[in-house]
């Protein structure tokens, strides 16, 4: 059963059919963040929302590595849960445990936003301590997947690029990196998939952004072709 609070959320998630969620979701799943992310091409996710930028680094940093909790939950339709990622197996995500170790992140749960067999996204919470979510939580959890689930759907006739329309420039926030895989992929005479994990192995390698790595693609900075070499702009921290 919902609590009162996620109830009255999910009210106005449907009554405003607007984009992005209630800053009080993240509280009432007893969370530090959250992010929503859509599925736009086989295991490929774009994020949508997210509450902060720790859930958003932790988010590109599963999109850069192709593994995670929410990899997993688009994959296989069910939820990826991990209470404690420090007592997590390295051999469930080898590379993710070490690279997300700069993250306040102790705790990930990752839903599949799913009807049926149709998954659209996840819906990720993440938590600075570790610890299982309560039931309540985790009914708040499954019901806010199941809203979401069906927004994305069309269920409650709200479009999609209402959710766009929230991010930075009213664009999605992986854009950069579709417009320089697409880049790659003619530069490199490569599909569009192999050319995308050619950037993510040099992110991944040169321990960058993707977001980043895709901006200096972009703009002509860096070209994968050619040993694939420091670009101008100074190294960020990956995230």
């Amino acid at each position: 059963m919902l609590s009162p609070e996620m109830t009255e959320i999910l009210r106005a998630l449907h009554r405003d059919a607007g984009a992005g969620l209630h800053e009080g979701c993240v509280s009432v799943l007893g969370m530090d963040h959250l992010v929503v992310s859509l599925a736009v091409e086989g295991q490929i996710t774009e994020q949508l929302w997210s509450s902060d930028e720790t859930g958003a680094s932790f988010e590109d940093l599963q999109f850069t590595l192709g593994e995670g909790p929410g990899p997993d939950a688009l994959r296989t339709g069910h939820a990826a849960l991990e209470h404690d990622v420090t007592g997590a197996s390295v051999e469930r995500w080898p590379a993710l445990i070490p690279a997300m170790a700069h993250l306040p992140v102790q705790a990930v749960f990752c839903l599949p936003l799913a009807l049926g067999g149709i998954t659209v996204g996840v819906l990720t919470a993440l938590r600075a301590s570790p610890g299982h979510m309560s039931g309540q939580e985790m009914d708040d959890a499954v019901g806010l997947a199941a809203a979401l689930t069906l927004q994305f759907l069309g269920g409650a006739g709200t479009r999609l690029d209402a959710w766009v329309d929230e991010q930075p420039d009213g664009e999605l926030h992986r854009a950069v990196v579709h417009q320089a895989t697409g880049m790659l992929s003619v530069q490199l005479e490569l599909p569009l998939g192999k050319a995308l994990l050619r950037l993510r192995a040099y992110a991944y390698s040169h321990d960058r952004s993707i977001i980043h790595a895709a901006e200096d693609v972009v703009s002509r900075r860096l070209r994968l072709d050619d040993d694939s070499p420091e670009p101008e702009s100074p190294k960020e921290t990956r995230g």
